[in-house]
């Protein structure tokens, strides 16, 4: 069984959770499939792994329509394939064609969905109308649809009303706790300025509307003053909301001491070593359909601070691994809250109440971590995927 995997990102080009799946993915999958990548972006080294750059006639066009160059590439080239997987609508258009031209199964693995997203239009303009076509066409037409959580699988029915609900599956995304793991290195630390000592918030996510960044820099305004708050928050989807951020951190820095922001992207071990220092994690988001972060903190000890949207409920437990903030959102896609001082309120509250018990603290970290393990390793979410693959080719 020769299955393509088509993705936007594959290390060492990976800014968010969809690449850090794919990569994974592949590796699990590997002992007992036989798996093509395929690739945007410059060569790699690595076995059976493909790159694809935009066409130069499209270099200057709208990004839509860049990544449907791609795309056409991809798809003639999965010639042979018994099966194609693509992950996120950058691809999502080069599986649904492939599959019409080859004749074999699609699927798509969901890590977010365009019609909850609609901020997507700040940054492609007309193309957020197409990148939406892309991704309602594969949908509708793939094979099977994987959703990363069952908050996520309610949303691809609820998008998509005309998939037949026997065709999405849900298989988790996952942790290598082998990968991720405590690093207790002070010096890592200071080095990034941030003080060991003194209890911590962190966060780390792209400057994204859907993580809900600006909520999070209210809500620290509201913090014990020796409590730091480290950014680690980069890749920007437009030049407005890293302005907005930019505006928040500055007004707060001017307020309160040991707010650190890093807008590089770190090292695996730099990482590690931030997440396990943390008193707590925090992920504000309005719209997450996991959340790999939030595993990638319990595997390093960290306990999580998240919004109760999406798929965040199912990986973090309520005052076992830490806590969930409630939130009621406005239905129009966006995931704006419908009383954002109460949600800000809320986040604050629950965030104070984390750094304000370490040993507490330590313990929910403790607890994520064994969760992690228990719930998410790669083993056992390659063994669902190949599962599904086999079950389309039988």
């Amino acid at each position: 069984m020769r299955v393509d995997i088509l993705s936007r990102e594959y290390p060492p080009e990976v800014y968010g959770g969809a690449g850090v799946h794919v990569a994974e993915l592949v590796h699990a999958l590997r002992p007992e499939v036989d798996v093509v990548v395929r690739a945007f972006g410059l060569p790699r080294d690595e076995p059976e792994v493909h790159s694809y750059l935009v066409p130069a006639q499209l270099t200057t066009a709208n990004p839509a329509l860049a990544t449907l160059g791609v795309d056409l590439q991809m798809a003639e080239d999965v010639a042979g394939a018994d099966l194609v997987h693509s992950h996120t609508w950058y691809a999502n258009g080069a599986g649904h064609l492939a599959k019409l031209l080859h004749g074999i199964p699609h699927i798509v693995t969901a890590h977010s969905l365009e019609p909850l997203r609609p901020w997507k239009a700040e940054q492609l303009g007309g193309g957020y109308r197409v990148s939406s076509w892309i991704e309602k066409t594969a949908f509708e037409a793939a094979d099977a649809v994987i959703a990363v959580s069952a908050g996520m699988a309610a949303d691809i029915l609820r998008c998509y009303p005309a998939i037949d609900p026997a065709r999405v599956r849900v298989v988790h995304n996952g942790i290598d706790l082998d990968r991720w793991q405590r690093i207790d290195e002070p010096d890592v630390v200071r080095a990034l300025g941030i003080d060991p000592d003194r209890p911590s918030v962190v966060f780390v996510g792209r400057i994204t509307r859907q993580k809900g960044l600006p909520y999070l820099l209210a809500a620290a305004k509201r913090l014990p003053p020796e409590v730091q708050l480290v950014l680690c928050a980069g890749a920007p989807d437009t030049p407005e909301i890293l302005a907005e951020v930019q505006a928040g951190v500055e007004e707060l820095q001017a307020e309160r001491t040991g707010v650190v922001w890093i807008d590089r992207l770190l090292s695996q071990h730099e990482l590690s070593a931030v997440l396990s220092n943390a008193t707590t994690f925090v992920c504000p988001s309005v719209y997450e359909p996991l959340g790999i972060v939030n595993l990638e903190a319990m595997a390093c000890g960290a306990p999580v601070v998240g919004t109760a949207t999406g798929g965040i409920p199912e990986v973090v437990a309520d005052h076992l691994t830490g806590r969930l903030v409630p939130i009621e959102q406005l239905d129009d896609g966006t995931g704006t809250p419908v009383d954002p001082e109460r949600f800000i309120a809320d986040l604050a509250a629950a965030l104070t109440e984390v750094v304000a018990d370490p040993s507490t603290a330590r313990l929910m970290g403790e607890a994520g971590r064994r969760r992690a393990r228990s719930e998410f390793s790669w083993h056992s979410i390659a063994a669902r995927t190949r599962a599904i693959y086999e079950e389309l080719l039988a």
